[in-house]
């Protein structure tokens, strides 16, 4: 290694090679600044994204990170499989099966306290359960966390030593769902170390593979965080996210509409109800700090059109949104279900027949489900 390339060096935060050359590139330090340091060595996206929240975008690809979950299938390991349970469907990672091989699963379902206190743990992992079996995933146990409450992340890690059997830990996941935070309570609670992953609100932290050592001969592997563009997350800037991605037990919001009536979120969808009977309630499940506004579906695009990143915000960021930014998906209720807007949260809708109109961007998934609650 030298100082001038740095080339035998990771950053600790986020895996990446520290180099010294391009700003634009993952693994930068200033030539200054490297020089100074000893040890462990933050990049400066790391540096600036712990001690000033900023982010900056870098050059990794989806391939880079498949590249290197498709190598689990050849490597005798537990996979720890981590999903958001306020984004099940937002987060899940098309293929983890495939990926896993013969390895066992381990389903977490990690931000558990954001959902309604209401909601019984033991009817929540049945649920998630059932959701892993529809994606064809077969996880040998499920496990309900919150990455932030210690106490659940002892149980969970007993689970894990349980499990791995002296083998390897690879944690993975899509971006935005935890990893990291988890990870690092993990650290703190097994270990003395200081050598914490860099966490954020941000998706694609982490950018290599970052291990942690379990004994003289295992490790804990966190693997970058799959960009998934068919979430809201990938879309939104800094401070959009912390408006759009609970951070507290969220509050079901109950909306009574007649026909003809739409909700707005924020400036990001709009739901029209089309048919249905003449007054129905709607529960909708989103991040307490998203506003919803109500207004008469013949109004609607015209308001848009005028309020978009006024009245009704967020948007998405860099762009200015119309009426084009956004495309129609029409959904009929067959049974009681919940409408879920990846990113973004769910709508509950228990009247049988009822026709709706779901506008997002286009690249946006909106599926229906099972209901979560109730």
């Amino acid at each position: 290694m030298t100082k001038e390339s740095g080339n035998d060096l990771i950053c600790i935060g986020c895996g990446a090679t520290i180099q010294t050359h391009s700003p634009e590139l993952s693994g930068y330090v200033p030539a200054a600044t490297f020089e100074k340091q000893a040890g462990d060595v933050y990049c400066r996206r790391c540096f600036r994204l712990r001690h000033y929240n900023e982010i900056q975008d870098v050059e990794q690809t989806n391939d880079d990170f498949l590249a290197m979950i498709h190598a689990l299938s050849a490597t005798p390991a537990l996979i720890v499989y981590v999903v958001d349970l306020f984004d099940v469907s937002g987060t899940m990672l098309p293929g983890i099966q495939r990926f896993a091989g013969d390895n066992p699963i381990l389903v977490v379902g990690n931000k558990k306290d954001v959902l309604p206190s209401s909601l019984k743990e033991g009817k929540m992992r049945q649920w998630l359960i059932e959701r892993m079996h529809d994606w064809g995933v077969r996880p040998q146990e499920c496990q309900l966390v919150s990455a932030l409450q210690s106490e659940s992340v002892k149980v969970l890690m007993q689970t894990i030593e349980r499990l791995r059997k002296g083998r390897d830990v690879y944690v993975v996941g899509a971006t935005n769902v935890g990893k990291s935070t988890l990870i690092n309570q993990m650290i703190q609670i097994g270990t003395e170390s200081k050598r914490l992953i860099t966490t954020s609100y941000f998706p694609g932290t982490t950018l290599g593979k970052i291990m942690i050592p379990l004994d003289d001969t295992t490790s804990m592997i966190d693997t970058p965080g799959i960009i998934l563009k068919t979430n809201y997350t990938h879309y939104l800037d800094a401070k959009d996210l912390k408006e759009v991605v609970p951070q507290k037990e969220i509050k079901p919001k109950n909306y009574p509409l007649k026909n003809g009536q739409t909700l707005f979120f924020g400036g990001l969808a709009r739901m029209d109800y089309k048919k249905g009977p003449q007054l129905q309630h709607f529960q909708c499940y989103f991040s307490n700090r998203l506003p919803i506004h109500r207004t008469k579906t013949e109004k609607a695009a015209e308001l848009f059109e005028k309020q978009a990143g006024k009245l009704l915000t967020p948007t998405l960021k860099g762009a200015k949104m119309s009426t084009s930014t956004l495309i129609e998906k029409t959904f009929v209720i067959k049974q009681p279900t919940d409408l879920v807007i990846a990113g973004l949260g769910w709508i509950h809708i228990k009247e049988i027949g009822t026709k709706v109109s779901l506008w997002v961007p286009k690249n946006i998934e909106v599926t229906m489900r099972k209901p979560m609650i109730g």
